[in-house]
């Protein structure tokens, strides 16, 4: 169950299907969108400067790189008049010219519209601020993007990012459940997934070997409050399930501190593993943590998983 400690001393709020507060939500989205597009933008052009795009090994005409002969490699590839200069045979690489597609998507439930006194903002924001400064950052360096949940092919316009955010201001994103819906990706393709996760660890194994089946390569990124991560409650504190999970009242809430970061831990561990299994990699990142540094190690995942 996931616990939102937003509601104490509130009681339980019941299922959030009919619940007002979704709409109260998307309006603060919506207003938040032109001011949230500038700081992503902020934060990509923060991190575009510690990179140095996206070179790999391909089928381009351009010339990158000489590395050392190893064995497998063609004997067309070999470079005979460098290999001339020194001992040992070295090949030619060539760059990849072609643009990737990448696929991104970002939990937008419940569970995500959770700050507490520790974290920065709520996990949803966050969130939304990391997509769309990634997107940003892909679009810099040529890539085509495309969102799931958002009936739009890939595509390199920097007005993807606009019509995503109106998208977003309309709910017509298809993200109010804790994995994205199913899609018919071609092999090779990227994802990122951007969120808490705390959905059934078996729902998101069997989700991602669907992927996997598929030739699909992808990232989550699991977002979470401090709050969420070890338990700064003391005292008499009623939990409240934000997604119509219920509510338990606890006595003395430092009493289950060390039991509660144990389970956190483990699971953060479970998940990792789950996406490991699948060739996919797992990023933590805290809500009173800065978004450069999980932004930059998504966007050298992707560039680690590029095919070429």
């Amino acid at each position: 169950m996931a616990l939102d400690p937003r509601t104490l001393r509130t009681g339980n709020q019941g299922s959030s299907r009919f619940d007002p507060r979704l709409r109260n939500r998307a309006d603060r989205l919506a207003d938040a969108m032109p001011p949230l597009m500038v700081e992503a933008e902020r934060v990509a052009q923060t991190v575009s400067q510690g990179v140095h795009g996206r070179r790999r090994v391909g089928d381009g005409e351009s010339f990158w790189q000489f590395r050392r002969y190893q064995q497998g490699d063609p004997a067309t590839s070999i470079d005979w008049r460098q290999s001339a200069k020194r001992v040992p045979t070295y090949v030619r690489q060539n760059e990849w010219e072609a643009a990737q597609a990448v696929w991104l998507w970002r939990d937008g439930s419940d569970s995500m519209d959770f700050r507490s006194h520790l974290g920065q903002t709520t996990k949803l924001r966050r969130a939304t601020l990391l997509l769309m400064a990634l997107a940003s950052l892909l679009l810099r360096g040529g890539e085509r993007v495309a969102f799931l949940g958002l009936d739009h092919p890939p595509g390199s316009s920097r007005a993807l990012l606009e019509d995503y955010a109106l998208a977003i201001s309309r709910g017509l994103v298809e993200d109010h459940h804790s994995l994205p819906p199913p899609a018919n990706l071609p092999r090779f393709a990227q994802v990122v997934l951007i969120g808490d996760f705390l959905t059934p660890l078996d729902d998101v194994r069997d989700f991602l070997r669907q992927f996997s089946a598929a030739g699909v390569a992808g990232h989550l990124l699991q977002i979470m409050d401090p709050a969420e991560h070890r338990l700064p409650y003391s005292g008499r504190v009623r939990f409240v399930g934000p997604e119509g999970e219920g509510n338990v009242l606890v006595g003395r809430a430092e009493d289950l501190r060390d039991t509660f970061a144990r389970r956190v831990d483990e699971r953060e561990v479970a998940l990792r593993q789950i996406a490991r299994s699948a060739g996919w990699t797992h990023g933590l990142h805290h809500t009173d943590q800065p978004p450069q540094a999980a932004l930059l190690a998504l966007y050298q995942a992707i560039s680690g998983n590029a095919r070429g």
